[in-house]
């Protein structure tokens, strides 16, 4: 069997736009002196007119992006998790949010698989932080098929959306026939023992720990959730009923992210056990990708280990 194809959100992020680009005139994108690493020079190389980079200075990108956004143009404002979500948390809130202005935002390089930039880069809190914000649309996908469908999905939709993407590269697991719905989650695999919520980088992940659960006798089943803002409430319902069980599974804080958002559904309108896989209170550190989510158990081998004692 040939080797999984292995591909980095990001540069599905940079490819896209030049995609859409070549399709819409309108579209436009901003960075803050990154575009080598959110990939956006890919779109830079092609559409020099259209991108405008400005300088370390996220706060006043965000401004700028509202402001163009004010004249009818569709701004990718681009740059890291951590400075978007974080940096720019005030901009993005009253600047984009408030008056629901059509802003896209691109964040790259979230979660710990970020690696040796270490703790004060690896964007842990940005699902939580932009999933407060009235009226955002929040998506997190999986692979490079899923990441290309979000960007245009967004592109399409009116009003603010937050699109996180990773810096170490995802196996690609959907084909290129994937219709890629906001709101709509995906269900990769069918059990009936429990059901394993996870999003962005750990789908893949939580995939092969299910065929490694099933030698045990564990039958997981698997749910996609690309889209965290607005949740696909009822595939997460339909699949705690049959299994009663729910582990969600993100590369993030398990306070305010995925595991809340499903806990804040099921709590309310079907209430089943769910424990939260992610990082449990604590922050990131320096360190190869591969390593640092083996040793907070978010590789395959974790998250079947950890499944497994749970359903023991």
């Amino acid at each position: 069997m040939s080797e999984i194809k292995k591909i980095a959100t990001r540069e599905s992020y940079g490819n896209a736009l030049v995609e859409l680009a070549k399709e819409h005139d309108d579209l436009v994108v901003l960075d803050a002196d990154l575009a080598a690493a959110t990939k956006t020079n890919i779109f830079k190389k092609q559409f020099p007119d259209r991108h405008i980079d400005c300088g370390i200075a996220e706060a006043n990108m965000i401004g700028i992006a509202a402001g163009l956004a004010t004249c009818g143009k569709v701004p990718f404002a681009s740059t890291f998790a951590m400075f978007a979500a974080g940096r720019a948390f005030e901009q993005i809130r009253n600047t984009v949010g408030y008056p629901h202005l059509n802003v896209k935002i691109g964040a790259t390089h979230a979660g710990i698989s970020v690696g040796e930039d270490g703790a004060t880069h690896q964007c842990n809190e940005d699902i939580a932080l932009m999933r407060t914000i009235p009226g955002m649309t929040v998506i997190n996908p999986c692979d490079d098929i899923e990441a290309r469908a979000a960007v245009k999905a967004a592109y399409a939709m009116k009003g603010p959306v937050y699109l996180r993407f990773g810096r170490l590269a995802a196996p690609v697991i959907n084909r290129e026939d994937y219709e890629f719905q906001i709101g709509k989650g995906v269900l990769m695999r069918e059990g009936t023992d429990v059901t394993i919520v996870a999003t962005g980088l750990m789908v893949s992940y939580a995939v092969e720990a299910a065929e490694k659960l099933t030698q045990d006798g564990i039958h997981a089943e698997v749910i996609n959730i690309h889209t965290i803002k607005p949740l696909d409430e009822e595939l997460i319902i339909k699949s705690a009923q049959k299994t009663k069980r729910v582990i969600t599974v993100e590369e993030h804080s398990i306070i305010g992210g995925l595991g809340s958002a499903v806990c804040d559904c099921l709590s309310e309108k079907y209430p089943v056990p769910v424990t939260k896989l992610g990082l449990k209170d604590v922050f990131g550190h320096s360190g190869p990708a591969l390593e640092l989510l083996k040793e907070f158990k978010l590789d395959t081998t974790g998250i079947y280990g950890q499944v497994k004692e749970i359903m023991q």
